[in-house]
């Protein structure tokens, strides 16, 4: 009776360890990686263009304080991530603040082609996608106002193929855009410093966690 209760302590601790492991694992036929561990930077490095607030790790959170300008983090091994075919999912929060607190630049098809999905821009409202053929989220299709309240946790999914993104805000879709045959690029200015995979904000304060990248299969 004795071994078998120390057997089954042993199993359990044993799934619980494993369940716990950050590393990279399988759902169904998607490849998750696991991009921020809640207990260290790792791998995400602080840019700072001038007055951009520090970057740290809180209670298990990823947190940008509140800069002068732009301010965030950069992924240092986007090289080794999926550029094409991929979704991006996280969590994020905005603390305090008027304007952007989640500017998600990501890579598309190639590290030097890059966009940004932006969070409550221009002011606290808009969304959408930095800049396609020359316009940015504030003028393109990808426009649209949401409404963020602070210190509430949003559920982002951002998915990227060869012709359309797409984004999920808390299970809606609020982006769903044709990207063949146009030009892609960045706004320019300040997130020039934060290819090809950040998190950024502006003038504000903000939370991150639950950071993951997914390979997804071609056929999406």
């Amino acid at each position: 009776m004795k071994s078998s209760l120390t057997l089954f302590a042993v199993t359990c601790i044993s799934a619980w360890t494993f369940a716990a492991d950050p590393t990279p694992s399988k759902e169904g036929n998607k490849d998750t990686i696991v991009l921020f561990d809640g207990k260290s930077l790792g791998d995400w490095e602080k840019v700072d263009i001038g007055g951009s607030g520090e970057v740290s790790v809180e209670e298990g959170e990823l947190v940008v304080a509140q800069g002068e300008s732009v301010s965030g983090a950069v992924y240092k091994k986007a090289k080794d991530l999926p550029l094409q075919n991929y979704e991006i999912s996280l969590e994020t929060m905005r603390v305090e603040g008027a304007d952007f607190f989640c500017g998600l630049t990501f890579p598309v098809g190639d590290l030097k082609t890059c966009l940004t999905l932006v969070l409550g821009g221009w002011g606290g409202a808009v969304t959408g996608i930095s800049s396609i053929d020359g316009m940015d989220a504030s003028e393109n299709s990808t426009s649209s106002f949401q409404r963020f309240a602070d210190n509430t946790w949003y559920k982002v999914r951002l998915q990227v193929t060869p012709k359309e993104l797409h984004v999920w805000i808390d299970g809606k879709e609020v982006v769903n855009v044709d990207i063949e045959g146009k030009k892609l690029g960045v706004r320019p200015g300040p997130i020039e410093s934060y290819l090809p995979l950040s998190l950024t904000t502006y003038q504000t304060r903000a939370a991150y966690k639950n950071i993951k990248v997914t390979k997804l299969s071609s056929a999406k």
